[in-house]
């Protein structure tokens, strides 16, 4: 055989082997929120499916055009994306998200739910969205539904107009309300809610907090915000020839969800098969930094702090006398601070310190001599922070972020503050204790070791469920028969007042012998005196 076309032949059996060999399939996405944090992880998974040969139609806030990737994305873009933080900010009474540290767990649900609706509404307003929902042709168009699970329930409706299951994922891993959704228990006792700063061991008076704050979660859910997103399927799915279950029952018939935790960055609880964890997806291999932030990096001779406040916490907000804090303590120091700050232009710069609107976070990390993280405890960031196994100083703001700090707090590798409380010395403290206490750095470690530890990578894993999705046609094998029982049956409640009516029951039967036995045996003794005092 010539030996061309030996080659040749070899090139294209070794192709073959390589490139996957999965049957494309027609996957209708929506990720409306407006959150870019949360797109993060929404991003990672449309980027693979198309990879692995999907086509995917995608309803979006953020465009994926820069990514190129081609004629098997379809993207439906919201425009405007909706100003969400504009309207929380205002309904708090807040000029920017560093006065968020005083709302309760009442505000924060009742800050979700406006927000939850009206960008919901706005993505369902969209043209090219109620062309998808008006449809003349929705047979064999589209083989799976992905959703987010985050305040957007109205587009489960998606699933019934095109018969196909759902896949969800959820942006901050485990939710308490998803015990409801899959038919399992989640012990209040041990399983903290996610907005609350406790771990799961819990305290006596934490535990009375964790039960009223997920009780209550629970009951607003159920008789305050479902309703309201039942509005909002009956105002723009109603019209159409097809009977639609409530939001709440429709929760309850997704195939699998996509969690985006994964341990130890989360603790036990009950799960169930569904509940896949694939935290951790968004992280990639690190890349080449800007040539400017490498030199600076580079050549820090005593380690560099790296410091951000994600995406919706902006650093150039600060109140003054904390920034001036912050300043203070910088030029104190040795090492080298890189912080994404949006005002390139700030005023009395330390010479040790360079600012940026922007920065490639997990790239940065990745960094040898980046020694510590200063985060805002967001789920994705401390992610990466365990990734690449950096201590960090956490200062909590909101939602999950207080929990995220309170784990890494308890496994040794954090030291989280109130940001209200920071002084000077508080802030000196903190870093120098980080920088300067090898346990931290020991501790991270370990926790980044066995987050590493796993038999397929994050991206890997949610997209073989998908595809797992796909071929069985849904997964109701995985659906626990908990979902069918009535309240009443799933707390044993019958089975609870079975056993007691029969033991009290029992007791009654005892009671009633006794009496009956000591009136025959008094009866009797009466009688016998009778009979001897006739005798006498």
């Amino acid at each position: 055989m010539n030996s061309k076309i030996f080659l040749g032949l070899l090139s294209l059996a070794i192709l073959a082997a390589i490139i996957p060999t999965t049957n494309g399939a027609r996957i209708l996405s929506v990720y409306s929120f407006p959150g870019k944090s949360h797109f993060m992880m929404q991003k990672a998974i449309i980027k693979e499916l198309v990879r692995n040969g999907h086509q995917v139609t995608l309803i979006t806030a953020f465009s994926l055009a820069p990514l190129n990737l081609g004629s098997n994305y379809t993207e439906i873009l919201i425009e405007p994306v909706y100003d969400f933080w504009k309207d929380v900010k205002e309904d708090a009474g807040a000029r920017n998200i560093f006065e968020f540290t005083t709302m309760d767990m009442a505000g924060f649900l009742q800050m979700l739910q406006v927000l939850g609706v009206a960008t919901t509404e706005h993505a369902l307003k969209q043209p090219k969205v109620q062309e998808i929902i008006n449809a003349k042709q929705t047979e064999n168009v589209y083989d799976l539904l992905l959703v987010e699970q985050f305040y957007q329930e109205a587009f489960l409706a998606l699933s019934h107009i095109y018969k196909i299951p759902v896949v969800s994922s959820s942006t901050l891993g485990y939710q308490n309300q998803m015990s409801q959704m899959f038919g399992i228990i989640s012990p209040w006792s041990f399983v903290p809610h996610g907005f609350l700063p406790f771990s799961d061991r819990m305290s006596f008076w934490e535990r009375v907090q964790n039960t009223y704050n997920s009780l209550y979660e629970d009951l607003h859910r159920e008789y305050v915000y479902f309703p309201l997103m039942d509005d909002l399927v009956t105002k723009y799915f109603g019209h159409l020839p097809i009977s639609f279950p409530k939001v709440t029952e429709m929760e309850k018939n997704l195939s699998v969800m996509l969690l985006n935790s994964f341990a130890p960055l989360t603790s036990p609880r009950p799960t169930i098969d569904g509940m896949v964890p694939v935290g951790g997806m968004h992280i990639y291999p690190p890349k080449a930094l800007p040539a400017d932030m490498q030199k600076f990096l580079d050549e820090a001779e005593h380690g560099a702090i790296y410091f951000s406040l994600g995406s919706n916490v902006e650093s150039k907000d600060m109140p003054p006398a904390y920034l001036k804090i912050f300043l203070d303590v910088f030029r104190s120091m040795k090492q080298r601070v890189l912080w994404k700050f949006e005002n390139e232009s700030i005023i009395n710069l330390p010479p040790n310190v360079m600012v940026k609107k922007w920065m490639p976070q997990s790239d940065i990390l990745a960094h040898p001599n980046v020694r510590v993280f200063i985060t805002h405890g967001g789920l994705l960031g401390t992610q990466e922070g365990v990734y690449h196994a950096v201590p960090m100083l956490g200062m909590p703001f909101y939602c999950d972020q207080h929990l995220n700090l309170k784990k890494a707090e308890l496994y040794g590798y954090a030291i989280s503050l109130h940001f209200q409380s920071i002084t000077y010395d508080v802030l000196r403290n903190a870093l120098t204790e980080l920088l300067e206490n090898p346990s931290y750095r020991a501790n991270i470690k370990r926790i980044s070791s066995i987050f590493h530890d796993r038999p397929l990578n994050a991206r890997d894993t949610a997209v073989y469920w998908i595809e797992y999705v796909i071929r069985h046609k849904g997964a109701s094998h995985l659906r626990a028969a908990g979902l069918d029982l009535k309240w009443y049956q799933f707390y044993l409640l019958d089975v609870i007042t079975f056993v007691v009516a029969g033991i009290l029951l029992t007791l009654w039967l005892l009671i009633s012998l006794v009496r009956f036995a000591l009136r025959r045996l008094g009866k009797g003794s009466k009688q016998k005196e009778v009979k001897k005092q006739k005798r006498q």
